[in-house]
């Protein structure tokens, strides 16, 4: 939970609460994330739930690692490091398993992968991305297990609560799998829970996304993780748009609706990021011609304009674990 004196500094500066904040507020060195390709692929991809992935998803456009030859794990986390202590001065090291579904293998793969990003004396924690599909009892124990001597987060790819939607962009899950994919990890007290959404998916209204906030909002979640639909090369989504059948946001309305989104979670909830970010020319739409620090003002100013902040129309819910 935040305390008053961050939520003071955050309220004051960005009037939602940024990841920097909370890192801030947890740890007295610079900390930064590591992204990590461990070689895990997708239930959605190699067929057990599905074939050709979420129509929206290209892993390359947004994680790096995917476009070159995978490095053994050791190799990634000190290039990263290498990196990132040279641009940011960044001191100490998350090691962040982004690409794919970095649960979705048996426990003792896992294990060893989870271990090789370690091994690095500079790493005090993990994040975990996956999907609410794949992940078991036995996967959380042993993600707990590390929450002893490291700072431990879980990313759960939801989206949007809306099984319409989930249908309709090819999740291959539901949202009873995410709702009991929280409550099960909850029961783990070292793990931090954030949590993926987009905002303007195909068929979604503000209603639809306003919605999803709430309902998110109100599971007792520890992060957030804010994008808007982007089209990239190579995806279903792609074919979709070129013909007419999807729109994308204009950057003010992501703004407006992102502004929207944040007035409705708790102010405990920390953002751990608010726009998409592709790499390279995978990018087909929107084009916005700004960088994401303009858009992170942009959000920033709106807030302001509109004399608000984070959680200033924040209601909790009667029951932390329904949908109202």
């Amino acid at each position: 939970m935040t305390t008053v004196a961050t939520q003071k500094t955050w309220m004051e500066t960005h009037r939602y609460y940024p990841f920097s904040a909370y890192l801030r507020e947890n740890f007295s060195i610079k900390i930064h994330k590591v992204s990590i390709h461990a070689g895990f692929t997708c239930p959605n991809r190699d067929g057990l739930v599905g074939i050709g992935g979420c129509t929206y998803c290209a892993n390359e456009s947004f994680s790096p690692n995917v476009r070159e030859a995978i490095l053994p794990i050791k190799g990634q986390i000190e290039k990263g490091i290498t990196h990132l202590k040279k641009r940011y001065s960044a001191e100490k090291f998350i090691a962040y398993f982004q690409a794919f579904t970095n649960t979705y293998a048996d426990v003792d793969t896992l294990k060893a992968r989870y271990d090789e990003a370690l091994l690095n004396k500079d790493v005090i924690g993990l994040s975990i991305g996956t999907r609410p599909d794949c992940i078991t009892d036995e996967i959380l124990d042993l993600i707990d297990s590390y929450a002893k001597k490291y700072h431990v987060w879980v990313e759960y790819g939801l989206q949007t609560i809306h099984d319409r939607t989930l249908h309709l962009v090819n999740r291959g899950h539901d949202y009873k799998s995410f709702e009991e994919a929280v409550i099960r990890t909850k029961k783990r007290n070292g793990i931090r829970i954030c949590v993926h959404v987009i905002l303007g998916l195909p068929g979604e209204d503000r209603n639809d996304m306003m919605e999803t906030a709430r309902t998110v909002s109100s599971m007792g979640i520890d992060g957030i993780k804010l994008h808007h639909l982007y089209i990239a090369k190579n995806t279903a989504m792609a074919h979709d748009y070129v013909k007419g059948d999807i729109k994308t946001l204009k950057m003010e309305e992501y703004v407006s609706l992102a502004c929207d989104f944040l007035e409705r979670i708790s102010p405990d909830i920390v953002v751990q990021r608010l726009v998409g970010d592709t790499h390279g020319d995978f990018l087909i739409a929107p084009v916005w011609n700004t960088t994401k620090g303009e858009v992170f003002v942009a959000i920033t100013n709106e807030l302001k304009y509109r004399n608000s902040y984070q959680g200033s129309k924040y209601t909790p819910l009667y029951s932390t674990l329904q949908r109202s």
